[in-house]
């Protein structure tokens, strides 16, 4: 398939996810029973994201000008993908990219996300046989060229060990923060809510960590996030995690912040507990960049309404909604794939 024809078959698919099918209703319910933590809302919100944000053809065309090579003509080349499963098809944007250059990918899925992209593949194949060529899972990756990763700190060693003879990504923990300066709106502390609430807070793109102004007042943040927010504690892991967590705070005496479904700890890590977010104060603007600049590494977003010179920032509220090229890690897949 030639490169305009995979960018054409891809916005047909992104019509056919907005479609309220029984192929759709029967992933978003597998994916459910499989892993309660994915839940049937959710997993549509996922979906209706890729479907506007990613598949359709300005978003797609913007995203290809930038990489002329994509029209030269190829041998493809097999690449394995090992997906996490951490929120509703997470592991897409490797797909998808890996599909716009023209290779083939051989899927390592997570057994806690397993059903949302076949979904997706196997429409893409029923509407254009060609395309099953693109697509391969298996259960394990053997006889492949490059490989793209993505686990916890821990995987991320093994895979470095296992893959080191060959071209890779390797992605390991990264979390998102949000910078605020007391002049924040009720608009944007409710913005603030969608990047710390949003999938429960478990994707690498969720809020897990504030930084503050000295004295900065979370009342009305907390106050805020209970009218709205409170809904949560419905979610059975969710409450269960709060309950068990905020026991823990309270038996050891750990200073903390709290309303019926969310806790603030003043704390240095950038990663936070299922139910909590971390804080940290900063002085002034040459303080926080030397915060930021501490631990880089191990951000994934930044989410603010604040100027920061040399970072890459989002507003409040749009942390869960980044551009195809908006690369996990900062490292350009589709670079990488182009290259090979």
């Amino acid at each position: 398939m030639k490169l305009q024809e995979r960018l054409a078959l891809l916005v047909k698919l992104g019509a056919y996810l907005k479609e309220d099918t029984t192929a759709r209703q029967l992933a978003i319910a597998q994916t459910e029973r499989n892993n309660r933590w994915l839940t049937k809302e959710n997993s549509l919100s996922a979906l209706l994201t890729f479907a506007t944000e990613f598949l359709n053809t300005e978003y797609l065309e913007a995203w290809v000008k930038d990489y002329p090579k994509l029209e030269e003509e190829k041998s493809p080349k097999k690449i394995g993908l090992v997906l996490a499963g951490n929120i509703p098809g997470v592991g897409f944007h490797d797909v998808l990219t890996t599909f716009v250059a023209g290779h083939q990918s051989m899927i390592k899925y997570s057994e806690k996300d397993q059903y949302l992209i076949p979904y997706m593949i196997d429409f893409m194949v029923e509407e254009d046989p060609r395309s099953a060529a693109y697509f391969m899972a298996v259960p394990r990756l053997k006889d492949f060229d490059a490989v793209i990763a993505t686990g916890s700190n821990n995987s991320a060693m093994y895979f470095e060990q296992y893959f080191s003879k060959y071209p890779n990504v390797i992605r390991k923990n990264r979390n998102s923060i949000a910078i605020l300066d007391g002049t924040e709106t009720e608009e944007d502390l409710l913005g603030l809510g969608i990047d710390i609430f949003s999938y429960f807070g478990l994707g690498c793109r969720s809020v897990a960590k504030l930084y503050v102004p000295q004295e900065y007042d979370f009342s009305p943040f907390l106050g805020l996030m209970d009218i709205h927010y409170k809904e949560m504690m419905n979610h059975n892991k969710y409450n269960n995690n709060y309950d068990y967590n905020r026991s823990i705070y309270l038996l050891n005496n750990v200073p903390h912040l709290a309303n019926d479904c969310l806790m603030l700890l003043e704390h240095e890590s950038l990663l936070s507990r299922i139910s909590s977010v971390h804080y940290e104060y900063y002085d002034h603007a040459e303080d926080l960049q030397e915060k930021l600049e501490a631990v880089q590494e191990q951000i994934q977003c930044i989410a603010t309404k604040m100027n920061l010179p040399k970072r890459n920032t989002v507003a409040l509220g749009q942390a869960q909604h980044p551009a195809l090229n908006d690369y996990a890690d900062g490292v350009d897949t589709l670079q990488f794939l182009i290259e090979l």
